[in-house]
């Protein structure tokens, strides 16, 4: 009788029972368990009789404080493994929990989880949890001390000293720490201890969904979208709600037509040219034109559009957001928003109302507004100071609002063109509320960066704007595109592309 470890999968046809892990091998691996079980072969399995120790497949996952600060409901998703929170992370939370910003809020929730657990037996103990592990708190007892070159017992010394002491009970590799912290996982690798990413809700960035794609298609299909305004081509099956493609036909590669998929119809749509511009602004690229046809589109209620700096995003969103709002009244007003994050050493205090101390964070929406509103053959340097913002009107009239994200919670907005640019700053839980906030008839509109990141409790892969973009992908109500060329200017475009 030989022993295996628990992995892989378990082969069609065998079935479970308690007690011990007991089959006749087939060509299959095996799948995991959190207990010993009895599998009963298939009668056509060959016959290998094989025991495995399914307590093998267990892993004990050490959970830093930056992952519970960035994800609350941490706790849930190790399934049967069981996890290990260390006394000095419950002190570092609780130095959190009464910030007013999303980390306290995380913080706040994460006690109120770990309080629940505690009324059900002993932290100390480890209560178990509904998918099978052991949520335990332990101390450090100073009993495995770290080599010289760690410093003093700082917080995350003494997180690294009680992963190391169960690192050495264990005699294995089944316990792993689990932190957002790079410096982190480098020290704990040099203690020789298992150590990954939170990786709950990460992207990865170099596959994400861009929202367009290349067909190579019969001549016939693009005959029928120029002529008849769509095409049901039966290529179209492979293709997510709302996507874009640019069509080239087979036999003359010059011959080309930009389409997006509309799941409802099932049919190739033409993509409109959107000559006469919008607010004066005109499309360079095809991205640009796949973002206003998803912008000027009132059957899709959630867009989203990232890509570097300079590409036009939160321009060509506002542009198409005056349209709707002013010319054609659609929405009862335009709400931009974003969050407020400072590049680089924060000011300090700001002096003012709230309207003053507002001003510098949404100093590029205003940017984007003048250059959209004002007259271009009045250079603003001659303006008279008399006269303001051109966009002033506007805002005195509530047809314009914009504020930052702070004061969201808890609101209904119905009928309104919403724009959140920056998008990329928030966790996926925040731009969770932020969608939710939408009333009937509203329109919400994310821009961002994934690059460009200034929240230090979210990366490239695991910011909100990317979590919406891949979970709502194939969805039928958003739609989504990547701007690729830069259209600001030469030198913003190279600075892109080398800095």
């Amino acid at each position: 009788m030989a022993t295996l470890s628990c992995s892989g999968f378990l082969g069609t046809g065998w079935s479970l029972s308690a007690s011990k892990l007991t089959f006749l091998l087939n060509a299959n691996p095996l799948a995991t368990g959190t207990q010993s079980l009895l599998l009963s072969p298939p009668e056509s399995a060959p016959m290998v009789e094989t025991l495995i120790d399914a307590q093998a497949c267990k892993k004990t996952f050490v959970l830093d404080t930056n992952v519970f600060l960035y994800d609350p409901n941490a706790l849930f998703v190790f399934k049967q493994h069981d996890i290990v929170i260390p006394i000095t992370v419950i002190e570092e939370i609780d130095r959190f929990k009464k910030n007013g910003d999303d980390t306290g809020r995380n913080a706040r929730m994460f006690s109120r989880h770990m309080d629940a657990f505690r009324k059900r037996g002993s932290l100390s103990q480890g209560v178990r949890a509904e998918a099978g592990g052991l949520i335990r708190v332990v101390m450090t007892h100073g009993k495995d001390p770290l080599p010289v070159g760690f410093g003093g017992q700082t917080n995350d010394n003494l997180i690294l000293q009680t992963v190391l002491g169960l690192h050495k009970a264990d005699g294995g590799n089944n316990v792993i720490l689990v932190t957002r912290d790079t410096n982190m996982r480098l020290k704990a690798d040099s203690l020789g201890v298992q150590a990954e990413d939170y990786e709950n809700a990460h992207i990865d960035i170099d596959e994400q969904y861009g929202g367009s794609k290349d067909l190579q298609v019969e001549p016939e299909v693009i005959q029928d979208i120029y002529g008849d305004g769509f095409s049901d081509w039966e290529g179209k099956n492979g293709l997510y709600p709302n996507q874009f493609v640019l069509l080239t036909s087979l036999a003359d590669s010059n011959q080309t037509a930009m389409a997006r998929f509309d799941q409802e119809k099932q049919r190739l749509v033409r993509v409109g040219r959107h000559k006469e511009g919008v607010w004066g602004i005109f499309a360079r690229n095809k991205e640009q034109l796949f973002a206003l046809d998803l912008l000027l589109n009132d059957d899709i209620p959630l867009v989203t559009l990232d890509g570097r700096a300079g590409t036009g995003k939160t321009l060509i969103a506002i542009a198409a957001g005056l349209r709707k709002v002013t010319d054609e009244q659609t929405f009862r007003r335009m709400l931009v928003s974003r969050p407020i994050f400072p590049l680089g050493r924060d000011v300090g205090f700001l002096p003012g109302d709230l309207e003053e101390k507002l001003n510098p964070w949404m100093k590029p929406i205003f940017d984007n507004l003048e250059l959209l509103l004002s007259n271009p053959d009045t250079p603003s340097v001659n303006r008279s100071p008399e006269r303001g913002a051109a966009y002033q009107p506007l805002i005195d009239q509530k047809i314009i609002e914009v504020e930052p994200l702070t004061y969201i919670r808890g609101r209904s907005i119905p009928r309104q063109f919403m724009i959140v640019d920056e998008a990329q700053n928030l966790t996926p839980h925040e731009v969770k509320t932020v969608i939710t906030r939408a009333g009937e008839g509203t329109k919400i509109v994310l821009t961002g960066d994934p690059k460009q990141i200034d929240n230090p409790y979210v990366d490239a892969t695991s910011n909100g704007l990317t979590y919406v973009v891949e979970r709502f992908k194939g969805s039928s109500i958003a739609g989504h595109v990547t701007l690729r060329k830069g259209e600001r200017s030469v030198l913003a475009e190279k600075a892109s592309q080398l800095l």
